[in-house]
């Protein structure tokens, strides 16, 4: 394990129930009166992601939303129709960041949208956010199309505030567990075969 690392018996990621939603609000805050969680189990509840969080002793330290229909640019769908959407990953507080929380939250995400059979999944990353994008091109992710984030939240005064923010999709291809193993099976049969012929 590489130094600041989090033993992984310490962290585990679940599906978010409405239960965990109030912990998610009180230890991983959301701007102004919107509860951004609220948010992604609605949409969890509606069928159309889910809703990943990570905890660390019985509280919440990191959540993704893999969002199934993809991303809401029009360019992105364009460019990869069909493509499933990392969204909203985040570890919380900063001092847990670099500790492998967001790694293991990405491939929980990943892990899903193989088991339901998806060759590909993307997401987005913060044209000034270079740590980010370093952590995704070391999972395998490579820069699709920039694209122009948008979102909306209710200030704690009652204004709606309208946030936009430039960004790159990354997409990554998945390979599948049963072809991976057709692949292996291949590399032995072939390298049975050899042996027998020297």
């Amino acid at each position: 394990m590489r130094a600041g690392a989090l033993p992984s018996y310490g962290m585990e990621i679940t599906v978010c129930r409405a239960v965990d939603v109030p912990l998610l609000d009180r230890y991983i805050g959301s701007p102004g009166a919107t509860s951004f969680h609220a948010r992604r189990f609605e949409r969890q509840e509606q069928g159309t992601s889910t809703y990943l969080v990570a905890w660390l002793d019985g509280r919440p330290v990191g959540h993704t939303e893999l969002r199934w229909g993809g991303c809401d640019d029009a360019a992105v769908r364009a460019a990869r129709p069909g493509c499933p959407e990392i969204n909203a990953l985040a570890v919380w507080p900063p001092a847990l960041r670099s500790r492998g929380i967001g790694s293991a939250l990405v491939r929980a995400a990943e892990e899903r949208a193989r088991k339901r059979g998806r060759a590909a999944i993307g997401l987005g990353v913060a044209d000034d956010n270079p740590r980010a994008a370093a952590l995704y091109a070391r999972l395998g992710y490579v820069p699709l199309v920039p694209y122009q984030g948008r979102w909306s939240y209710e200030g704690h005064d009652g204004v709606t505030r309208e946030c936009v923010e430039e960004l790159t999709f990354l997409v990554k291809e998945l390979v599948r567990a049963r072809a991976a193993q057709r692949t292996n099976a291949d590399v032995q049969r072939t390298s049975g075969q050899s042996r027998g012929t020297q």
